[in-house]
């Protein structure tokens, strides 16, 4: 299904607008100039659409000149207007109540309470229409990539190192391999694990200058006594910027993420937030 919303002057400011929130929230739509519509554009709508008109007064000539056009391909007409007993009500398949007391203007002429009222109103629609469509987060971070709103809802899972980028260490290894290890999946720290996988702790590049100064021999010395143990952890599905939040609050630069069973399935690094909100 789509949308066509249509209406003139600061009505068609609102409609633009509820236009625009019905794209974003997953429902096809657009804005039609109901002045140019009579003129071809009229075109652009066929069978399966809705449209939507707005007319406080319920009498723009450019969009009752739609009526007919609009009934003659069968396309379900919904209205919001200010008055209930005007021609365009009276046409419509739906009617929509955008009536108000007086315009918030002083001289009660320029279109305020009442284009207020409409937009409301639209809105209201764009979201019953989410909700009845069953769209969800996911699907509204499908269609918003980037800005703010794109950064709000990236994932830990959609950024984080997986797999052979993984730094790991055994609570066995000796300090030349967790410096080869380190140095190699260049994230600054490295995850230390038992021999069932599972999280013993971290070694960060400060864990590694304290152990070369507090130790005479440190070369010998095996990775589970220097490492940070019950190291803080994040879960795939947690925001990018909760990420975020919890490193710059406890001072750290990389978070391990933990899968269901508690097996190390990621690292997450403050470089690569940094990285990404370049692009938002």
């Amino acid at each position: 299904m789509r949308v066509v919303v249509t209406g003139m002057g600061k009505s068609g400011i609102v409609c633009r607008k509820i236009a625009s929130t019905l794209n974003s929230t997953g429902t096809p739509s657009q804005y039609l100039n109901p002045a140019e519509a009579v003129h071809g554009d009229i075109g652009m709508i066929v069978m399966g659409d809705v449209v939507i008109a707005i007319s406080n007064s319920g009498g723009t000539r450019e969009v009752l000149q739609l009526i007919d056009p609009i009934k003659r391909l069968s396309i379900p007409l919904i209205a919001i207007v200010g008055d209930m007993g005007s021609v365009l009500a009276s046409e419509a398949d739906v009617v929509i109540d955008a009536s108000v007391a007086q315009e918030a203007c002083p001289i009660g002429l320029a279109p305020t309470a009442s284009t207020t009222a409409a937009l409301a109103l639209g809105d209201a629609l764009a979201m019953a229409v989410l909700e009845q469509k069953g769209f969800t987060e996911n699907d509204f971070r499908v269609l918003h990539p980037r800005g703010q709103l794109g950064f709000k809802l990236v994932r830990v899972e959609d950024i984080m190192h997986t797999g052979s980028e993984i730094p790991k260490v055994k609570t066995s290894a000796i300090l030349q391999d967790v410096l080869s290890e380190i140095s190699n999946k260049k994230l600054g720290m490295t995850t230390v694990l038992n021999h069932s996988e599972k999280l013993q702790g971290v070694i960060t590049d400060g864990d590694l200058r304290r152990q070369l100064q507090q130790t005479s021999e440190p070369y010998s010395v095996e990775a589970h006594r220097y490492m940070t143990p019950e190291p803080i952890t994040i879960g795939s599905n947690e925001a990018a910027a909760t990420a975020l939040a919890v490193m710059e609050q406890n001072k750290i630069t990389s978070l391990v993420v933990l899968g269901k069973d508690l097996s190390v399935i990621g690292v997450i690094h403050i470089h690569d937030l940094w990285r990404l909100g370049k692009y938002f």
